[in-house]
């Protein structure tokens, strides 16, 4: 089994860290919890 994150949060912040943990590592498996019914998101 590879490798796991989990990031609480979908902010920027959360999309930041997954965004970046992909980089580095394009294998890993990213999930993303968000309380809200909203993801934050760039244009």
């Amino acid at each position: 089994m590879g490798k796991a994150l989990v990031i609480v949060g979908a902010g920027a912040a959360g999309g930041s860290v997954a965004a970046e943990a992909k980089r580095s590592d394009p294998g890993l498996s990213v999930t993303m919890i968000e309380q809200g019914p909203h993801v934050a998101t760039a244009a």
